[in-house]
């Protein structure tokens, strides 16, 4: 990919992981260009972080198109003018459409608050703590039709503490999702991280676990 990579962020709501890519450009720790910020909520406060930092955004409400596929067309349109060579989805709420997979194939990123392929879906924490597990944290990975299902790149994860709430633990794991997901971001920006055959490649070798860290 070209440097710096070109990147679109789709959020949702408030973009505190979008403001976490903020802050890693703007200190240096990532070469990536952040060239817009689409969202599908215009009351969405993260197109007001995009706004503060001189970032493009754009905002196509999903209640205006009678179905999902109509409405992931105009999305591509509108992203394709910014010709991003990478899109960051932060904490965007709209499950995508093949077609929009399929055109952006290798080019998607998500994050999940949960250690994959353990918990996909929804109320992780709670999950993991129900579960009594020892390990908790998020996964950044490439977006297939597979929900939460794409290859993992890199997990951050964190003791569960003893005796603490699903939000307690949601909390910690929220802070640990704004220090992984920029650093794997800016690996497949750089060409060290890359989406071949389906399965995710670290530094030409294919990946058959995530990279793992601990907090």
């Amino acid at each position: 990919m070209p440097s710096p990579c070109k990147t679109a962020v789709l959020i949702s709501g408030s973009g505190t992981n979008l403001q976490a890519f903020i802050d890693a450009v703007e200190d240096g720790e990532i070469d990536l260009e952040l060239a817009v910020v689409f969202s599908n909520n215009p009351e969405a406060f993260g197109l007001e972080r995009a706004a503060q930092a001189d970032i493009p955004t754009a905002c196509i409400q999903h209640s205006d198109f009678p179905d999902r596929e109509s409405f992931d067309h105009a999305v591509i349109t509108e992203l394709d003018r910014y010709q991003p060579d990478l899109l960051i989805l932060a904490g965007f709420m709209r499950i995508l459409s093949p077609a929009f997979v399929s055109h952006y194939a290798g080019k998607i990123l998500n994050i999940h608050p949960a250690l994959l392929p353990l918990y996909p879906g929804l109320n992780t924490h709670q999950r993991v703590l129900d579960a009594g597990d020892e390990w908790h944290g998020s996964t950044v990975h490439f977006v297939t039709e597979e929900l939460d299902g794409g290859p993992r790149i890199l997990q951050g994860r964190l003791a569960v503490a003893a005796g603490e709430s699903a939000d307690e633990l949601a909390a910690r794991v929220q802070a640990v999702e704004h220090r992984i997901y920029p650093e794997a971001a800016s690996w497949v920006g750089s060409g060290q991280v890359a989406f071949k055959d389906g399965q995710s490649w670290v530094d030409g070798k294919l990946a058959e676990e995530p990279i793992l860290k601990t907090y």
